[in-house]
């Protein structure tokens, strides 16, 4: 139950001839409370060292390795195995005078390399489809939520550790299953850990103390919902600026053995058993030093694998109820699709053009982290300063990153621009640090300001649905594209109409402080009715 003010309850008739400080009456008091935001005052006060452990958790999942290593030594594996259509059978693909092109059998015929690399890509986010909807909402009852992060976190430590049985071409079918185990599982782990931080948001010290302001009627609801929401972007963005630390610190690692055992055949396998070992040293913490915050017992006569989907459906249901939250759901549905399979097509590309190096890609990489972690604290001061709302910075990040599918459609008509030449991939990495890492900070956060409280996991499996499993769609058409053309380039202006389509009706038809009020009048009409 939200905290109200002690001699009433919320929805209750109050004599409105009873104000609060600032001249407004004591029945807006209890009703903002609700729209507010939501906290169990039994739940305990965040502390710093739990708030730090939070941190470094993701400072350590930064997806070096299952999202980045992993897919890179699967398709060079890949590649190694495939060869070159054009010249046919037993001629390599990275041979002399090569085409360019590189398949591998494939289901009783061949198939491109990009295709089966964006078809393990579709599958893993159908199957993390399957992972939120079925016990994502389950996260929000007792304490399944802590223990599945946990599973989920150990499933993805096993993956990338096992990577050391991948030393030779033939076993590319391996490091498409072990990628793809790394990947749904870490995907999983954004999600489930993502959903953490509005709890903690709503319990650190700042904030309860901000309520008690609010209830005296000492500021007024606009500050109290400005205040709040600025606490939950500094959370967001620490954490994210913290994931970008961790992304320097481990590719600084990995020089450690890229550069003095660049001749040794199994010197990328170490590379990736490093990089996980870096994210059990920081995560474990997080297990350890997280305060119990359960949520209510499983409704009767439901279990953990039915209730989840159970929730979705009267959560789809009544759309209405929260239009902001289902119209935001429904934009970044198709944005993360477009986004997340940008991303993977240029990587496709950048791989190719390096040669698979792990040397070439920690340089690449390094840019992109440096440049993050820069990016992230700058747009956080920015904010903070100015009082700008989430939604704005949000489109500002929003509007350059969609660029990017958009100058890769160049590269169809030229090959002097459009992710041909190295320094492209350069510029690539600095721009998707400048504006990509605070994009995901400020969409994390929108999501927390849309969601009712109480309901985060329910809602950001909903979320984790847009963000991750809804790449369902992106990668297979564009496979289709590419067999069909031969050529990775002729992806990206599919892609290119997807981002520009998807962001259109986010920055138009989202209104994030209506969404916000609205999602605490659903959550506390839902507490009553349990």
């Amino acid at each position: 139950m939200s905290p109200h003010h002690p001699d009433q309850v919320p929805g209750d008739d109050v004599d409105l001839s009873e104000t609060r400080g600032d001249g407004s009456p004591l029945k807006e008091t209890a009703f903002d409370i609700t729209a507010c935001g939501s906290q169990n005052r039994e739940e305990p006060v965040v502390t710093r060292r739990e708030l730090w452990s939070y941190y470094l958790y993701y400072n350590g999942d930064n997806g070096v390795g299952p999202l980045g290593f992993s897919m890179t030594l699967f398709q060079s594996l890949a590649n190694e195995a495939g060869y070159d259509p054009v010249r046919g059978p037993g001629f390599s693909c990275q041979a002399d005078g090569a085409s360019g092109q590189c398949v591998v059998p494939w289901a009783g015929g061949t198939k491109a390399v990009s295709s089966v690399v964006l078809i393990a890509n579709g599958l893993s986010f159908a199957v993390m489809t399957l992972i939120f909807t079925t016990i994502g909402s389950a996260a929000d009852y007792g304490t399944f939520g802590r223990w599945l992060l946990l599973v989920v976190t150990c499933i993805c430590w096993a993956a990338q550790y096992a990577s050391m049985s991948l030393t030779s071409p033939s076993r590319w079918g391996v490091a498409m299953a072990l990628f793809m185990i790394g990947f749904i599982s870490y995907g999983a782990t954004l999600v489930f850990y993502a959903a953490l931080f509005p709890r903690l948001a709503r319990n650190t010290a700042h904030t309860r103390e901000l309520l008690q302001r609010y209830n005296a009627g000492e500021i007024t609801r606009e500050e109290y919902e400005l205040e709040e929401s600025l606490e939950k972007n500094r959370i967001s963005n620490i954490s994210t600026t913290h994931s970008n630390i961790g992304y320097i610190a481990t590719l600084c690692l990995n020089l450690t053995l890229l550069l003095p055992l660049k001749d040794n055949p199994k010197v990328n396998n170490y590379v990736l058993v490093l990089v996980n070992s870096y994210w059990v040293i920081t995560g474990i913490w997080w297990f350890i030093f997280q305060q119990p915050r359960p949520g209510p017992p499983v409704p009767k006569g439901e279990n953990y694998l039915t209730v989840g989907w159970k929730q979705i459906w009267i959560a789809i249901k009544q759309y209405r109820q929260l239009p902001n939250t289902f119209i935001y759901l429904f934009g970044f549905f198709l944005l993360a699709d477009g986004l997340n399979t940008t991303g993977t097509l240029v990587a496709i590309c950048q791989n190719d053009k390096f040669s698979f190096s792990f040397l070439q890609n920690t340089y690449l990489g390094l840019a992109q982290a440096i440049t993050s972690t820069a990016s992230t604290l700058v747009f956080w001061y920015i904010q903070r300063y100015w009082k700008i709302s989430t939604k704005r910075m949000f489109v500002v990040t929003n509007v350059v990153t969609i660029m990017i599918p958009l100058w890769g459609m160049v590269g169809i008509w030229t090959q002097k621009f459009g992710f041909h030449n190295a320094w492209e991939f350069w510029a690539y990495n600095v721009l998707f640090g400048l504006f990509q890492a605070p994009y995901y900070a400020f969409s994390q956060t929108m999501m927390a300001e849309l969601t009712p409280p109480g309901f985060d996991n329910m809602f950001f499996g909903l979320f984790g649905l847009s963000n991750r499993a809804s790449s369902m769609i992106g990668p297979n058409v564009i496979q289709a594209i590419i067999d069909k053309s031969g050529d990775n380039w002729m992806g990206f202006p599919f892609l290119f109409a997807l981002c520009a389509a998807a962001s259109l009706v986010i920055w138009f038809f989202v209104d994030v402080e209506k969404g916000r009020r609205e999602a605490g009048v659903w959550a506390e009409n839902k507490r009553k009715v349990a």
